[in-house]
């Protein structure tokens, strides 16, 4: 009893040691990332387009390029040098925002097509350290959440600095990292320190490995239907995600909160906290099918909270912070799970060796696509939008389209579960 006992709280020390080291690690990244995004650059066009508009889509070009490339490298990563490997991608990318800096608009938007690529590999390499253990459900929820909270957090550090300091928009960006290296360097060192998976990690939740090309064909070929909807889902996810998180100082602008640097944090920072607490307890789920569907259940309801908050916000019976909280609220709740505890617990399920940088990756990839599509339509047909009417109005659409998509996926799993049993029973010696 006493060696199950310390076997468990060795599990836990772990387990919560990892879960705060790559929160902060992660957060600090994100420091490299989008506080641009808190600067409107007011009346300043290329070519009758909008400057802000393209800096979003030249990053978002970096980012999408490298989901497509994470594919093939995040699933042959290996497990030595990937500290120098998150050093090295974040510097090209703070470097990026000093050109940006120095060089005059609008031949600056190049840079945030280089600061977009290295990051865009980085959530993978991150997520390598914690993949395939019995706590991961909660470390993965508490990596997933700390985009959210940094995200709020990084913009509320770029608003500091203008207002604060005024330091002007395109500086912005490069003081923010600056704010952010050192301890950077830190966090990184201390996730070089954490455990690799135990034995016993290994047999609940199936050994991670590099993946070749037959095994990324042999998988997807398996589950195409199921991925396919999970894809599409998570398109939409990242889509409206992205309009929300890059374009959410228009919309407050448009909401009458302007110049109040706290916002940002004050919308995030409770949504953090909800899905750490909703997400994290699946780790409390010992069977990975179960948990696998209710990882459905979980993003149905976001997809349902989204859609219903937004139908009282357009009815004038929710005011605009509660809005913005709860359909971030849903729009996460549909997001985190398959950046955290759905594609780890869809490999334990079904006993595929392999790892989750594969399937995050090739979602990642469509989602960006679609969130470059809207943006490229946008400007391209010259489509004059009001963000919150367009984000409102679309949040509805999206929500009924997901609701139908998740349940889709759930009954398919479900079904392939049931057949992977039958199989595991045959093949099972006879007594």
């Amino acid at each position: 009893m006493s060696e199950t006992m310390s076997k468990k709280n060795s599990q836990l020390r772990v387990g919560l040691y990892a879960a705060v080291v790559v929160f902060l690690a992660y957060t600090m990244i994100f420091g490299f990332r989008k506080s641009f995004t808190v600067a409107t650059f007011d009346g300043l066009e290329v070519a009758g387009y909008s400057y802000k508009t393209l800096l979003v889509i030249s990053q978002v070009l970096g980012y999408l390029l490298a989901k497509f490339y994470g594919i093939k490298y995040i699933s042959e990563l290996k497990r030595t040098g990937r500290g120098s490997v998150i050093l090295l991608l974040t510097g090209i990318s703070w470097v990026s925002w000093l050109f940006f800096a120095l060089v005059p608009a609008p031949y600056n938007i190049a840079f945030l097509f280089i600061n977009g690529f290295p990051l865009g590999m980085l959530w993978g390499v991150v997520f390598s350290y914690v993949e395939g253990r019995q706590s991961t459900d909660f470390i993965g929820a508490t990596l997933a959440v700390s985009f959210i909270f940094a995200s709020g957090f990084v913009k509320s550090v770029g608003a500091w600095l203008m207002v604060g300091f005024g330091v002007s928009e395109f500086w912005v960006p490069f003081y923010t990292g600056l704010v952010f290296a050192l301890p950077l360097l830190l966090f990184v060192y201390l996730m070089e320190k954490i455990p690799p998976p135990s034995e016993e990690d290994m047999l609940h939740r199936t050994e991670r490995t590099a993946m070749t090309e037959e095994d990324r064909r042999g998988f997807v070929k398996e589950f195409y239907a199921g991925i396919a909807a999970c894809v599409l889902i998570y398109c939409f996810a990242t889509i409206f995600r992205d309009i929300r998180d890059n374009f959410s100082a228009e919309m407050w602008k448009e909401l009458g909160y302007f110049n109040q640097p706290a916002i940002f944090s004050k919308t995030e920072t409770p949504i953090t906290l909800v899905i750490l607490v909703l997400i994290g307890s699946m780790v409390l789920i010992k069977n990975n099918f179960r948990a696998l569907q209710a990882a459905h259940v979980f993003i149905l309801l976001g997809f349902t909270i989204a859609g219903v908050s937004t139908l009282f916000f357009a009815m004038r019976s929710l005011e605009p912070i509660w809005w913005m909280t709860l359909v971030g609220l849903g729009l996460y709740m549909v997001y985190i799970p398959f950046n955290a505890v759905f594609f780890d617990r869809l490999i334990s399920t079904f006993k595929y060796t392999g790892n989750v940088g594969f399937l995050i990756y090739l979602a990642d990839s469509f989602g960006y696509v679609g969130s470059v599509g809207v943006l490229f339509s946008k400007e391209i047909f010259k489509v004059q939008l009001n963000w919150v009417t367009f984000f409102s109005n679309s949040v509805i659409g999206l929500s009924a389209i997901g609701i139908l998509l998740t349940a889709f996926s759930m009954v398919y799993f479900g079904r392939k579960y049931k057949n992977f049993k039958a199989k595991v029973l045959l093949a099972a010696p006879s007594v």
